[in-house]
């Protein structure tokens, strides 16, 4: 698939984008032999043979998003001092150098996003864009409805009243309650907080949406490359730009 040659400069650590384009327009740049002074010029790769004042850009991964169901007992980092299992692990198979968008503890399961996309990451993890995360919750007990509404509206964490969110009941069991909640915060253990903020602590939770995308079908473990249309639709909902090309400074 064809980049934009400062977004490739700034995927293969040459650069930032900004710097990236001051390469290219100060003609420090070559694709395929002949100097180029257009940041927004499309290479291939695999195709291109780039180089910067000489020296040959060896390798830049294409743009690669992916939704995987992470299965409880794996953690979301890149490496564990205990050994556990990581969500990179589980995508390791496609060679690429991939990070969690976000965290999912330990014991939850359910929807994680890993990316080479630094600035589609920054948007979808910051307060300030919104990008809604929805969960199915196991509380227990069977919370009334005024123990919802105070979900719905913010309950107090560490001093500081969480954003208002979206709660329904989904079933009940003998003993407990599903819940969804969809929230547009991201902190530490939420969902778990909120619950057990109310008296109704979570037994089992699992993220079965993020913004756009839904779960669906992914069996635990399993991942799968979003497509065109669906990575549209994520960058949609953070106000990234939908090709993939470099935001305008403020």
């Amino acid at each position: 698939m064809a980049e934009r040659l400062h977004v490739v400069l700034a995927r293969a650590g040459i650069a930032s984008r900004r710097h990236a384009e001051n390469l290219i327009s100060q003609g420090r740049v070559t694709v395929n032999g002949e100097v180029v002074v257009k940041p927004g010029i499309r290479v291939t790769q695999g195709k291109d043979t780039i180089r910067v004042d000489g020296h040959p850009v060896h390798r830049y991964d294409p743009p690669t998003t992916v939704v995987l169901n992470k299965p409880r007992g794996v953690v979301t980092t890149a490496r564990d001092p205990r050994n556990r299992p990581t969500a990179v692990q589980l995508v390791e198979v496609l060679g690429l150098r991939l990070f969690p968008v976000g965290r999912l503890d330990y014991a939850t399961e359910g929807l994680l996003l890993l990316t080479n996309d630094g600035q589609l990451a920054h948007r979808l993890q910051h307060p300030r864009f919104g990008v809604e995360k929805t969960y199915e919750a196991k509380v227990k007990g069977d919370p009334p409805a005024a123990k919802l509404s105070r979900l719905r509206t913010g309950v107090l964490l560490e001093g500081r009243r969480t954003a208002p969110a979206r709660v329904r009941r989904l079933k009940r069991t003998a003993k407990n309650t599903w819940l969804e909640i969809t929230i547009k915060e991201g902190r530490n253990r939420q969902v778990r907080r909120m619950c057990a903020a109310v008296g109704h602590p979570v037994l089992k939770l699992k993220r079965t949406g993020y913004g756009p995308l839904r779960l669906g079908g992914l069996k635990p473990g399993a991942f799968r490359e979003l497509s065109r249309r669906e990575l549209g639709l994520l960058r949609k909902a953070c106000g990234a730009p939908v090709d993939g090309g470099q935001e305008k400074t403020p």
